[in-house]
């Protein structure tokens, strides 16, 4: 069985959250390692809305309600030119030991984020 999540943002919504809740946005929805790779990016509101569509995503694959599984659910860089997930906590324990693969694409307006999770 293949369970589906796909989202796409625009990414001047992520850039106007960012500037109106600052670090308490950021820090609600990213783990430190996801906000340290985007502060150092040239193009820092298109790789945080990136990754928010892969959170997004991946609760929907998995059915459950965002806000549960924020932090829990990390992009991570990957072998090659493809991201990889880190999984935490209850995300984790959702997955078991199912397969998850993830795939991200952003463009200055707008992110997308397709997540597979197969038995």
């Amino acid at each position: 069985m293949v369970s589906v999540g796909v989202d796409i943002v625009e990414v001047r919504r992520i850039a106007e959250a960012i500037l109106r809740w600052g670090d308490k946005f950021v820090e609600r929805i990213y783990t430190p390692d996801e906000i340290d790779y985007c502060l150092r990016r040239a193009r820092q509101a298109e790789s945080f809305a990136v990754r928010f569509a892969a959170k997004e995503a991946f609760a929907k694959a998995l059915k459950v309600g965002r806000a549960s599984i924020w932090r829990e659910v990390e992009v991570v860089r990957g072998e090659g030119p493809r991201p990889g997930v880190q999984l935490h906590g209850h995300a984790r324990s959702l997955v078991g030991s199912r397969r998850v693969d993830l795939s991200l694409s952003h463009a200055q307006t707008h992110a997308v984020a397709v997540v597979l999770i197969e038995d």
